[in-house]
C-alpha cells in the first residue's frame, strides 16, 4: 500500500497582495484531501486485524467425516480439478505409540495419466510402459495431531491402484506399513515405520519379476526376533510365480505367489543407518 505523503512550504518575505488567492487555494486543497489522509493512516490498523484472525497452522479434520476431510486435502494438495477422476482408498491401523487410530489414504490418478498419454508425442509407448510416472500417491493419517502429512508419490504405474498392509515389524505395540505397487511386469513392496509423525522408509524389495517372461522369480515375507534390537528381522522367502494366462495383460494380471518355505535372504535392521540390511550375497 502506498501512503501518500504532503509538503507545505509557506514562502518567505512575500507582500501579502499578491498571495492571498494561492494561500486560499492551497487551504481549500488541503480540506480536501485531509480526509484521505485520514483514511491512509488508519489503513495498516484494519491489515493487522484481517491478519489476526486468519487461522493458524494447517487445517485438521475436526468433527468431519475422515472420507470428506481426506477428499478435500487431497484435491488440494494434488490440485485435482473438479473433472478429473481419482480413486482415494483409507485404510485404518495405529501405526505409532500413542494409542490412537491412524490411517493411510492412497490416491490413484490413472485417469490424469491417460490424459497426459494421449497428449504427448508417442502415446502408444507411453501405454506399453504401463503409464509410468508419479501419479500413485500415499498420505498418513496422524490421528493424535487429527490432520493429513503432504502426499508422497511412490513413482509406478497407475494402472494399478497401490495396496497397502500392515504388519508388527518394528514393535510390538503399533503396526508398519507395507505398500505393494507396480512397474510394468514386475511388483515391489515399500516398508515404512512411522516416527516423529511421518512415515519413513526402511526396507524395499520385490514381490515377483519377470511375469510374462521365460524368467521369473517370486518372494514372500516372514519376520522373526530382531539380531540386534526389538525390530524383528525380515525373511524373505522364496516363491513360485503364477505363469501369466493367454491374452491377460502383463502389465496389469495379477499373479498368485506360492510360498516355498526356504529363506533366501535374512534382513535385520541397523539401528546407526536407521534401516535393514543384510549379510547374505544378493
Amino acid at each position: 500500500m502506498i501512503y501518500p505523503q504532503f509538503s507545505l512550504t509557506t514562502p518567505k518575505n512575500v507582500h501579502k497582495r499578491y498571495h492571498r488567492h494561492p494561500y486560499i487555494c492551497i487551504v481549500k486543497y488541503l480540506l480536501i484531501l485531509l480526509p484521505l489522509l485520514l483514511w491512509s493512516c488508519q489503513e495498516p490498523k484494519n491489515e493487522e486485524r484481517t491478519t489476526e484472525n486468519k487461522p493458524a497452522g494447517p487445517p485438521v479434520k475436526g468433527k468431519q467425516s475422515l472420507e470428506a476431510y481426506a477428499n478435500r486435502m487431497v484435491r488440494a494438495a494434488l490440485n485435482i480439478q473438479a473433472n478429473e477422476k481419482f480413486e482415494l482408498q483409507i485404510y485404518r491401523a495405529q501405526l505409532d505409540a500413542d494409542g490412537i487410530e491412524d490411517a493411510i489414504v492412497t490416491v490413484n490418478r490413472l485417469d490424469l495419466a491417460m490424459k497426459e498419454a494421449a497428449a504427448s508425442p508417442n502415446p502408444a509407448k507411453r501405454a506399453d510402459l504401463g503409464f509410468m510416472g508419479n501419479f500413485n500417491y500415499f498420505f498418513f493419517f496422524d490421528g493424535k495431531l487429527d490432520m493429513l502429512s503432504p502426499p508422497i508419490a511412490i513413482p509406478s504405474s497407475p494402472l494399478l491402484p497401490l495396496s497397502v498392509s500392515f504388519e508388527y515389524i518394528s514393535s510390538t505395540q503399533y503396526k508398519d506399513i507395507l505398500i505393494d505397487f507396480r512397474i510394468r511386469n514386475a511388483s515391489y513392496k515399500d516398508f515404512y515405520t512411522v516416527s516423529n509423525h511421518t512415515p519413513r522408509r526402511i526396507f524395499q524389495f520385490k514381490n515377483f519379476d519377470g511375469l510374462g517372461t521365460a524368467v521369473t522369480e517370486a518372494y514372500h515375507f516372514s519376520y522373526g526376533a530382531g539380531s540386534y534390537g526389538p525390530q524383528k528381522n525380515i525373511f524373505v522367502m522364496e516363491a513360485k510365480l503364477e505363469a501369466l494366462p493367454a491374452g491377460a495383460d502383463k502389465n496389469t494380471f495379477i499373479p498368485k505367489i506360492t510360498p516355498i518355505e526356504k529363506i533366501k535372504y535374512t534382513f535385520f535392521y541397523l539401528e546407526s543407518q536407521a534401516k535393514y540390511a543384510t549379510k547374505d550375497a544378493q
